[in-house]
């Protein structure tokens, strides 16, 4: 079944799920985070220092491993020189609103562009938190190993590299063009979604120190010192992979240019043929969240207004 809520949303980039059930949407360019509970809308305020432009704003939302005693709630986004990230402490008062505290910024300097910022972030079963960036149109800097650009940084919850990094900085993975999807599945492997340039759209499978090729290889080319993609859709037309999220031995991705659903069936660290649904129904889909009661929330971009799509899945 398929549930459409008419939020009036404007390109909403990640949402995250309280202990109570309520939705805690980003949106991109207004700067301002969304509650959404029982299907209303309402907003919880501006994030200040965010400066939106072309894909930088306001992006990747986490909320602490710890959320029920530190009600902290993490974001990634764009400042005037660089990508950076914060946390603030989000409360509920008596009426059921919500108000954020002063942020905090915990870590900067990641390359800010129009394009290929990056943005996803989320806590790993280690407590850790996890970084997808961009190589923000700086070509050299996936391949260094001491740059954040076009890398998966792995931090401890205060902001700083986490202790055994393979490269002794905040670095986990290289060789990224831009990194739009952070899961991980039942057994515990880390996988992440990828957008190529105009072809080789990637799902793959991360492992700490290892390099991903771009800009030198994209997809799955069997080059020595490389890790190939375990899933790689030729055409971006079709895919553009942004927001994934496991259940189980299924990945979920939303797509934007493919404007579609992928969903691929993990075995073990291989992934078989992905299957597409609602294929140029709801338009560009941003981000895929499994919500506590077990539906998906999807969420539409660049729709004017933007919506959120609720599945639920069959028995």
């Amino acid at each position: 079944m398929v549930e459409r809520l008419d939020l009036g949303l404007q390109i909403p980039w990640a949402a995250v799920f309280l202990p109570d059930g309520t939705a805690v949407i980003s949106e991109r360019d207004s700067r301002l985070l969304k509650a959404v509970r029982d299907g209303r809308s309402s907003t919880i305020g501006e994030v200040p220092g965010v400066v939106p432009g072309g894909e930088g704003g306001l992006l990747g939302l986490a909320l602490s491993p710890s959320f029920s005693s530190d009600n902290l709630l993490y974001f990634y986004f764009t400042a005037e020189r660089d990508n950076r990230i914060a946390r603030a402490v989000l409360r509920a008062d008596g009426d059921g609103k919500f108000a954020i505290g002063s942020p905090e910024v915990i870590f900067t300097g990641i390359p800010k562009a129009s394009t290929h910022n990056g943005g996803r972030i989320r806590f790993g079963p280690d407590g850790l938190l996890y970084v997808g960036t961009g190589d923000s149109q700086r070509r050299e800097q996936p391949q260094d190993p001491n740059a954040l650009g076009g890398k998966i940084l792995r931090l401890t919850p205060e902001g700083r590299p986490a202790p055994g990094n393979p490269f002794g900085n905040a670095v986990y993975s290289l060789g990224h063009r831009n990194v739009q999807g952070l899961a991980w599945d039942s057994e515990g492997r880390f996988w992440a979604s990828e957008f190529g340039p105009d072809v080789n759209d990637e799902l793959n499978l991360i492992l700490p120190g290892a390099n991903y090729g771009w800009p030198q290889v994209t997809g799955a080319p069997h080059r020595d010192g490389f890790r190939d993609a375990k899933v790689v859709w030729p055409s971006t037309a079709e895919s553009s992979p942004s927001g994934l999220e496991i259940v189980g031995a299924t990945a979920y991705l939303g797509a934007l240019r493919g404007q579609r659903l992928w969903t691929v069936p993990l075995e073990g660290e291989e992934a078989g043929n992905p299957v597409a649904y609602f294929t140029r129904e709801y338009g560009r889909i941003r981000d895929v969240i499994k919500a506590p009661d077990g539906r998906f929330w999807l969420l539409t971009n660049n729709e004017n207004p933007d919506f959120v799509l609720v599945l639920t899945p069959s028995e």
